[in-house]
């Protein structure tokens, strides 16, 4: 395996880089033009996971948070916030007539007739196990990677990848996120011998270099998909080029923080598809040019040339993981022992604006 290429620029430098894929609120928008994100999650034992997801997806700055949910959990959900539109059009075995024999991709109609309208998926917040609901959503992960819609897959989400990695395998638009665990499942399910963060810090020698290599090695392994490996610190990889997270979290480990993660992704790939499509003008230069090595990458952030979709995804990583670990950290500061994840959302808006900040035209108006 080549040696991780890790990327040196300053946090300062990448955050002003995010700031590029920001949209400006500009009166010209209409609504849904700055993000249509949909979390795919919420069963009957479930309920909190995705509403924490897309509630921090609304709260970061998409106009319009979904939630695609099964039937029981559909009137919870609804009931946490009149802010989101909850769809519940997520099979089950209780809402079929023959669980051992199903058109999973039938079933997936409802589902896949709204992928047109969005533009980036979070697939797993309390998603559940159920075999009917996984075999649906597995169809979904398809045709979302048919029509180059990005997802970020997080939970059980995760889970439908460790038994099939086909569905992801080279998919350069999604975001996998797993825990220390999780990240043991995906190595074990793909045959390599990578270490978790839990087992590199038992051994000796330089930690963060072997932790990186451990992603990368799982990147790799799934053809270049980019891993934000939750953990004391983050590390995020797309195989080529690595980033070390190391801003400073809150100390409390309750349920559901990962949550503002996925919901943030959200929201960040919505604004990245945007960017891509010109919707405003960043004032960079043109470039041609796909990034694919750390100098390419290294180019484009330290530079005012327009960057290219693999490094905006590696950025959209950066900045997701960024904000959820400020976020983490000022709700600790505020509530300390008995923080939970409800106290992450509060602070999600207040860490972009200190991490990233508006657009210089949306100051403007400010």
């Amino acid at each position: 395996m080549e040696p991780v290429h890790h990327v040196t620029t300053s946090s300062k430098v990448l955050f002003r880089k995010v700031r590029n894929i920001v949209p400006p609120m500009l009166e010209k928008f209409h609504k849904g033009q700055l993000g249509r994100v949909a979390v795919i999650g919420g069963c009957v034992d479930y309920t909190g996971a995705p509403y924490f997801s897309a509630i921090a997806s609304a709260k970061l700055g998409c106009d319009m948070s979904h939630v695609l949910c099964e039937r029981s959990a559909a009137p919870v959900i609804k009931g946490y916030s009149p802010n989101l539109m909850v769809h519940p059009i997520l099979p089950s075995t209780d809402s079929v007539e023959n669980p051992k024999s199903i058109d999973a991709p039938a079933l997936a109609g409802p589902i896949i007739d709204m992928l047109s309208r969005l533009h980036a998926l979070v697939i797993g917040p309390g998603l559940g196990r159920d075999g009917v609901t996984l075999k649906v959503v597995a169809e979904v992960i398809k045709e979302a990677r048919s029509r180059s819609i990005p997802f970020v897959l997080d939970a059980d989400g995760l889970l439908i990848v460790t038994e099939d990695p086909s569905l992801v395998k080279g998919y350069k638009e999604c975001i996998l996120t797993p825990n220390v665990v999780e990240f043991g499942r995906l190595a074990k399910a793909l045959g390599i011998n990578t270490p978790s963060q839990a087992d590199i810090g038992k051994e000796g020698g330089d930690k963060t270099s072997k932790e990186s290599d451990a992603c990368q090695q799982l990147s790799n392994a799934l053809g270049g998909v980019t891993i934000v490996q939750k953990g004391p610190h983050d590390v995020i990889s797309n195989g080529t080029t690595s980033l070390i997270n190391d801003i400073k979290g809150g100390l409390k480990r309750s349920g559901g923080q990962g949550d503002t993660l996925t919901g943030s992704l959200g929201t960040l790939l919505a604004w990245r598809a945007a960017y891509h499509e010109k919707l405003w003008e960043s004032g960079e230069k043109e470039n041609e040019k796909e990034a694919e090595s750390k100098a390419d990458v290294q180019a484009e952030l330290e530079s005012d040339m327009r960057m290219s979709p693999g490094t905006t995804l590696l950025l959209a990583a950066w900045a997701g993981s960024s904000i959820t670990r400020e976020s983490s950290r000022q709700a600790f500061e505020a509530k300390g022992r008995s923080m939970q994840a409800s106290d992450l959302t509060d602070e999600v808006h207040k860490s972009f604006l200190k991490l990233i900040g508006e657009p210089e035209e949306s100051q403007a108006h400010l």
